[in-house]
């Protein structure tokens, strides 16, 4: 397949580097004439946005603010080949690329806190969850394209709508650098710093990405952002009295142990392989299970669930 990579940072040198690997005649284009450098020593490049438009399918991999000026590239180029994306927001991005009938958004969750071509790998979506979104108006044989496309370089696909991803996303991903930042913000102190260890470096690993990252996932998914803020922060202030009542501890200890066991069964044990018959309704019961496509056979996907734990 011929196909078109429109941004060589993290995520789309990975999508280049895993797709050229694949056998895909892959060409990228990057604004950086820096990084277009660095990505032609691995596939062909081009400094022409006009370039793309011969392929059957475009992948946007350009931070958030920037997806409208890509989609009008296309657009305006009467691109009529599949197109989708990798933006950690899918609402907004469904709205930049409403021009084109054959999109279909995604997202990666996967990266790193690095940035750049210099960090990009072609095994970054190995067993890594891949969102595809799957609207009402989305084709289903375009959806199952480059849905074969991701499970092929190794990722989990799951399906799900553009509102369910955003929820979703808001309080496993968003939210966890609002909470990233605050910590690195209390701890701003010398002695804190020098005491810092473990638990401040895995709390606060995606405080050092990049800052245009983070500000677009804010710019692009406010409104849950802002609902997952207000559930955090009840249940941080629920903690308050609990923490102050020396004379119960048993309270305070219940809710950590909640919180470890919710912790230690993550992330989910798969269960058994099963074929997931290719409609809409079927594919998304499966997304809003926690399962995933790991491959497609004949005309039916291959799925998995979560396992379901057997009760005493």
């Amino acid at each position: 397949m011929r196909i078109a990579v429109a941004g060589l940072g993290l995520i789309g040198g990975s999508v280049a580097l895993a797709l050229a690997e694949a056998g895909h005649a892959v060409i990228g284009h990057d604004p950086d004439p820096a990084t277009r450098e660095a990505a032609a020593a691995h596939f062909p490049v081009t400094a022409d946005p006009a370039a793309l438009l011969d392929t059957d399918l475009a992948v946007a991999a350009a931070p958030y603010r920037h997806l409208a000026a890509v989609a009008a590239t296309f657009a305006d180029g009467g691109y009529t080949g599949l197109v989708t994306d990798v933006s950690s927001v899918k609402t907004e991005a469904a709205l930049a690329f409403e021009a084109h009938p054959r999109f279909v958004g995604g997202h990666p969750m996967a990266g790193k806190e690095t940035a750049g071509f210099a960090s990009a790998e072609a095994g970054l979506f190995q067993d890594r969850t891949w969102v595809l979104c799957l609207e009402a108006d989305t084709l289903l044989a375009d959806w199952v394209t480059v849905a074969k496309l991701w499970t092929a370089i190794g990722a989990r696909v799951v399906p799900a709508t553009a509102a369910s991803h955003d929820r979703a996303a808001a309080r496993i991903s968003h939210l966890e650098h609002l909470v990233a930042a605050a910590l690195v913000h209390v701890a701003d102190d010398p002695l804190s710093r020098a005491l810092a260890a473990g638990s401040f470096r895995d709390g606060t690993r995606v405080a050092a990405s990049p800052t245009a990252l983070f500000t677009g996932m804010v710019e692009g998914n406010r409104i849950e952002l802002a609902s997952a803020l207000v559930e955090f922060v009840e249940e941080i202030a629920s903690t308050g009295p609990l923490v102050l009542d020396a004379e119960r501890p048993e309270p305070l200890a219940d809710w950590f142990e909640q919180a470890r066991e919710l912790r230690v069964s993550w992330p989910p044990e798969p269960g058994e392989p099963e074929t997931v018959p290719l409609t809409r309704e079927a594919l998304l019961a499966l997304g809003a299970a926690g399962g995933w496509v790991s491959a497609f056979e004949s005309e039916v996907a291959i799925g998995r669930r979560p396992r379901v734990k057997s009760t005493p």
